[in-house]
Parts: structure tokens; C-alpha cells; sequence
């Protein structure tokens, strides 16, 4: 091109003519607008999230799956299913990072079921001696158990399934725990456990201020040369950040029972007792109906027990709402999508039990003789059931970066005059 010649230009485009994008880039519709991402879940927001109690439910019914078997790619396939919606669904809150603590806890609780098996023996006789260690002899009144001696083969694969499971079940608890905000947990509570839920947030409330103190108070030990670890530290540190919990307690008890915290309503003795009895038998009937449908031995009275708890469990909550009339602001709906992700929770629990009912060799794998663990195929297609949330429920926000967050007014006071 001569210099000073000016470049041709390009043909415009055609009304209704379609713009090709460059590779990498979504295609561009009419008149070169770039066409939205479509997906199956909504953005989440604080009108549509997901209510917190669905995520328990869900987590609990994964938990109960993993408890009715022992094969391990069962187990595993559990741990996956919970870890994918995990990773598809938390979101960049600071409680939704415990996932990671309750799965270096579990492999904690695996590494400790082996370490007993390998010390302490195993009930599962074998004939597979993989190491023989220094016996300790014990007397005669604690006979059964010993210390050190031949470590099997089938003994330590029995320990790995039983540490799995129980591996497990932290996982899933863990999961729940990363995607349920606990804040909007207690609120959902129901009125008779209405001071419950405050003293637990207020709790949780304080817990990062006696961090912070300590913290300030350590930093400002080591700025004045004085130690601040070991027992003469701790001492020196504890004092003053109990006595600032104190003062923070007594202001804020205070400050609650100002504005009507602690208050309510004239009910009948006899309304007292009956919530009382409902309340506690329903409790102890819940706790009767899991232990049940935990153990190989409850099926028979492990489900009817545990739904005649929670129905008296729910009346006793219901009669002790009544002496605490107090309206929620903006409570949390109970939507479609929660129920999708509570319904395949119970969904796969559900499934496992059934297979357990009708083929349960297929969920325990055997160790004497030992036998390489199988897939079975219908309790695989019910665990992946567990799936569904991260499909259905709304999708996470991107983090908010400290540039689009709303800054406070300075607020800052007037230079005094020199």
C-alpha cells in the first residue's frame, strides 16, 4: 500500500445477515450480538436460593446410602456423586470451605481405622499373614483383646470398607455443611426453637471477635518484646479476651432485652406438658428409627419408629411454637427446585435400602475368602439419582471483587487544628 493512501473498507454487513465470530468466541446472531449462555438453572439470587433444609436433606440421604454397604466403589461412587455437586454448586462464602476439612477428616478417620486394625487385631479371622508383630502379653481379665501379633490380609481390607464407610458419611455431612448457609439455617428453624437458634447465632457472631482479640492482643505482646506463646502467653492473652467477651455479652444481653428478645406468650399448663412429652418422645423415636436404619439388624422397626418420631417431634414443635408468636423477615420458600434436590436425596437412600432389602450380597463385599468388589448396577443407577442438584438448583454468582463492592462513606473525623 502507497503511503498516504487511505485502506478500503469492508462491506457492511446486510440488515438480518449473520456476523461469523472468531473461533473460541460464542457465534453471533443478527446484526452481530453476541448470543446469551443458555442454562438449565437460573442464577441464584436471594429471591430464588435454594432452601437450606433441601441441602440437609439431600446430604442425609446420601449419608444414609453410604451406611447400608460396604462395597467399596459404592462408597466411592457416593464420595464422587457429593463431590461434583459440591464443586458445581458451593459458592464463595467463608462456612462453604469446610468441604475440605471434613474430607481430610475423613481420610484421617480411614488412616486411624487401619492403625487399629494393624495394633489392636481384627475379629475377621484369616489366613492371608501379611506381617507377624511383637505380641505384648496382657492378664488374664482382658482376654480378647491384644496388642500386636499377626496382621491378615483379610483383617486390614475388612478395616479399609469399615473406615470407608464411616469416611463416608463425614463426607456427606461435610458436603452439606459447604452448601447450606448456616445463618439462613437457624432461621428457618420453627418458634419453639426460636432462643436455641439466637444463642447459636450469637455464637457464631462472637467467634471471629475472640479470633480477631486474640490476635490483636498477640501482635501487640510480640511489638513490646514479651512472649506470646506457651502457657505463660496463653495465660497473659486469655485474661483480657475473656474479660472483652464479657463486656460484649453484657452489652449485647442488654441490648436484646430492649428490644424484646426473650419474650412470650401465656400458654396453658396442660399445652406445656403435652409439648414437653411429644417433644422428647418424638427425639427419642427419631434417634431409635435412625440407629434402626443405620444397623443391618433395624430394618424391620428402623422406618415406622422414625416416622412416628418425627410426626411427634413436628406436633411437639408445633404446640411449642404457639408460645412464641414472632414473624420471619424475608423467610425462605420452599420451592420446586428444593424439592428436586431433597426428593433425590431420599431418592437414592431410598434405592439402597431396596437393594439391600432384595439383594444384599450385592452391597457387602465379602473378605474371607477374599473376592475383588463388583459394581452392582441398579444401586449405581440409584446413587447417581444424588446427581440431580447439579442440574437443578440455581446456579452460583461469580465472587464479588472488592472493586464492585459498595464502599462505606468516609466517615472519618475532622482533623484537629494544630
Amino acid at each position: 500500500m502507497a503511503a498516504g493512501a487511505r485502506p478500503a473498507r469492508l462491506p457492511r454487513p446486510e440488515s438480518g445477515s449473520r456476523v461469523l465470530a472468531p473461533p473460541g468466541v460464542p457465534d453471533a446472531g443478527p446484526r452481530g450480538r453476541r448470543r446469551p449462555r443458555r442454562t438449565r438453572a437460573p442464577q441464584a439470587h436471594r429471591g430464588n436460593a435454594l432452601h437450606p433444609g433441601a441441602w440437609w436433606i439431600w446430604a442425609l440421604g446420601l449419608g444414609t446410602a453410604a451406611s447400608r454397604t460396604t462395597n467399596p466403589l459404592l462408597l466411592a461412587l457416593l464420595v464422587g456423586t457429593a463431590g461434583y455437586v459440591v464443586a458445581a454448586r458451593r459458592t464463595s462464602a467463608p462456612w462453604s470451605r469446610s468441604y475440605g476439612a471434613f474430607v481430610r477428616l475423613g481420610v484421617a478417620v480411614l488412616g486411624i481405622r487401619l492403625a487399629f486394625a494393624i495394633l489392636l487385631g481384627s475379629p475377621v479371622p484369616g489366613s492371608h499373614v501379611l506381617v507377624t508383630l511383637p505380641e505384648v502379653p496382657l492378664p488374664h481379665w482382658a482376654q480378647g483383646i491384644r496388642i500386636g501379633g499377626r496382621v491378615t490380609a483379610e483383617g486390614l481390607v475388612f478395616a479399609l470398607y469399615d473406615g470407608l464407610k464411616l469416611a463416608t458419611l463425614l463426607i456427606c455431612v461435610g458436603a452439606a455443611n459447604a452448601l447450606a448457609n448456616p445463618a439462613r439455617l437457624l432461621k428457618s428453624l420453627p418458634g419453639a426453637l426460636y432462643e436455641a437458634g439466637v444463642a447459636v447465632v450469637v455464637a457464631l457472631t462472637f467467634a471471629p471477635h475472640l479470633i480477631a482479640d486474640a490476635q490483636r492482643l498477640r501482635a501487640a505482646r510480640r511489638l513490646r518484646g514479651r512472649p506470646d506463646r506457651g502457657l505463660r502467653g496463653l495465660l497473659q492473652v486469655a485474661l483480657p479476651v475473656l474479660e472483652g467477651a464479657l463486656e460484649r455479652s453484657v452489652a449485647l444481653a442488654a441490648a436484646m432485652d430492649a428490644r424484646g428478645y426473650g419474650r412470650t406468650a401465656e400458654v396453658a399448663p396442660a399445652v406445656r406438658r403435652t409439648t414437653a412429652v411429644l417433644t422428647l418422645g418424638g427425639l427419642v423415636g427419631v434417634c431409635a428409627g435412625t440407629y434402626g436404619l443405620l444397623t443391618a439388624e433395624g430394618d424391620g422397626y428402623g422406618l415406622p419408629v422414625l416416622i412416628a418420631g418425627l410426626a411427634a417431634a413436628l406436633a411437639g414443635l408445633w404446640l411449642g411454637g404457639r408460645r412464641s408468636p414472632r414473624t420471619r423477615y424475608r423467610p425462605d420458600v420452599w420451592g420446586a427446585r428444593a424439592w428436586l434436590v431433597a426428593g433425590s436425596g431420599i431418592a437414592v437412600a431410598t434405592g439402597l435400602i431396596v437393594c439391600a432389602a432384595y439383594d444384599p450380597v450385592s452391597l457387602r463385599t465379602g473378605v474371607v475368602p477374599l473376592v475383588a468388589p463388583a459394581l452392582p448396577l441398579w444401586p449405581a443407577a440409584a446413587v447417581l439419582l444424588g446427581l440431580l442438584p447439579a442440574f437443578v438448583a440455581p446456579v452460583p454468582g461469580p465472587p464479588r471483587s472488592p472493586r464492585n463492592r459498595p464502599t462505606a462513606p468516609d466517615t472519618a473525623a475532622p482533623e484537629e487544628p494544630s
